[in-house]
């Protein structure tokens, strides 16, 4: 075998790790046709509401990436978080049916903006990249309201809604990348893997 067989047989694919749990996510990166596996990260996520949007979303994914990375020399480990910014105020997950129909009697009719941060770790090299996409909403009866609410779909889901759920119909349309408002932009995986040379056909399964 020539050197250059031995080089390119010992040399295995990229292989990508998401650092997160979320279904939407690993969705996102499924109907994208990525081979990924799945190493959630266990980090610190206490924020204020009164926060920088991007810096914290940036921080809180590159803190997810570095924990994975540690232990994954070799992969490229993705991390990401998203919050929804609407009044000038940060709102992550909702705690309770509540704080769900609270937010949205005040979210019907107007608009926000959700930021996800993406952080792809390698070998002890770390790139990143915000992204913002603006959510107009339209205006649910107080029985449309309701029933979503008791669906109990909004409890794990930053902004307390998801656009491919059951509050997609509530959704009037999207400003930027959508793919973003699930929690991953695959277009800016596609820019930081580049920045490593890596295009992402090589993930493709």
């Amino acid at each position: 075998m020539s050197g250059d067989a031995a080089g390119q047989e010992g040399r295995r694919a990229p292989r990508l790790v998401l650092a997160s749990s979320s279904t939407s996510r690993r969705d996102v990166l499924t109907h994208a046709g990525l081979a990924f596996e799945v190493a959630p990260a266990d980090v610190d996520e206490r924020w204020e509401p009164s926060d920088d949007p991007a810096t914290v979303v940036r921080s809180l994914a590159r803190a997810k990436a570095h924990v994975i990375a540690a232990s994954r020399p070799g992969d490229y480990v993705l991390g990401c978080d998203s919050l929804f910014f609407v009044d000038g105020v940060l709102a992550g997950k909702p705690a309770s049916p509540d704080e769900i129909d609270r937010r949205w009697r005040e979210m019907a009719g107007r608009s926000g903006v959700l930021y996800t941060g993406h952080a792809l770790d390698h070998d002890g090299r770390s790139v990143d990249e915000v992204v913002a996409t603006t959510v107009y909403f339209g205006e649910p009866t107080a029985d449309e309201r309701a029933a979503y609410v008791s669906s109990g779909e909004a409890l794990g889901a930053s902004g307390a809604f998801t656009l491919e759920g059951r509050s997609a119909a509530f959704i009037e349309r999207v400003d930027g990348d959508a793919h973003n408002v699930l929690g991953l932009s695959v277009a800016a995986l596609r820019r930081l893997l580049a920045i490593y040379g890596v295009p992402i056909s090589a993930l493709w399964r």
